[in-house]
C-alpha cells in the first residue's frame, strides 16, 4: 500500500467508492472473469427459485471465461442480464464470490481477484472460474438442461 502526501494510505477504489460512484473503467474491472454468471440458469415458475447448470452461454469463451461479444450481447442474447449498480441487490443468483455483490454488501474482494492479485489467472488457479467445468450450450438439448443442474457456482471455495 502506498501513502499519499498527507501520510494516509491510498485505498483502492473498490474500498472507497460505491458501485454507483465508479467510472465505467472501474466498474468493468470489477469483473474477475470467473464466468459463473454466464452459466445457463433455470427458474422454477412457481417459487422463483433459481438453479445453475454447467451449460455455458453460447457467447462465453469457455477458456478465457469472458463474453466473446460483450458489446453486442444484449442484441444477440435477449435474456442476458446487464449488471448495473441499481440491479445488483436484486440479483440473488449472483455468486457469493462476485465482486459486484461483495462491494454492494460492503465486503472486500478475495485474494484471487485480479485487482488484488495483479494477475488475471489467479481466478482460474484458485478454482473460482468455470474454466474446464462447463459444456457448450449448443451441445445440450433444451429438454436436458434439468439434468445439468449443479451447486458449485453458489459456493465460496
Amino acid at each position: 500500500m502506498t501513502e499519499t502526501s498527507g501520510g494516509a494510505p491510498d485505498r483502492p477504489f473498490w474500498r472507497t467508492k460505491s458501485l454507483g460512484e465508479m467510472t465505467p473503467a472501474e466498474w468493468e474491472s470489477l469483473c474477475d472473469g470467473c464466468g459463473r454468471c454466464c452459466l445457463i440458469k433455470l427458474e422454477d415458475e412457481d417459487t422463483g427459485e433459481i438453479w445453475f447448470t454447467d451449460v455455458a452461454c453460447t457467447l462465453l469463451d469457455r477458456d478465457a471465461c469472458r463474453c466473446s461479444d460483450y458489446r453486442n450481447r444484449g442484441q444477440r442474447i435477449p435474456d442476458c442480464v446487464a449488471l448495473t449498480p441499481e440491479r445488483i441487490g436484486e440479483l440473488a443468483w449472483l455468486p457469493p464470490t462476485c465482486a459486484y455483490r461483495l462491494i454492494d454488501e460492503g465486503a472486500d474482494l478475495y485474494w484471487w481477484h485480479p485487482l488484488v492479485s495483479g494477475d488475471e489467472d489467479t481466478v482460474h488457479s484458485a478454482g473460482i472460474s468455470v474454466r474446464g467445468r462447463t459444456v457448450a450450450e449448443s451441445d445440450v438439448p433444451q429438454d436436458e438442461l434439468e439434468d445439468r443442474i449443479i451447486d458449485w457456482p453458489m459456493e465460496t471455495p
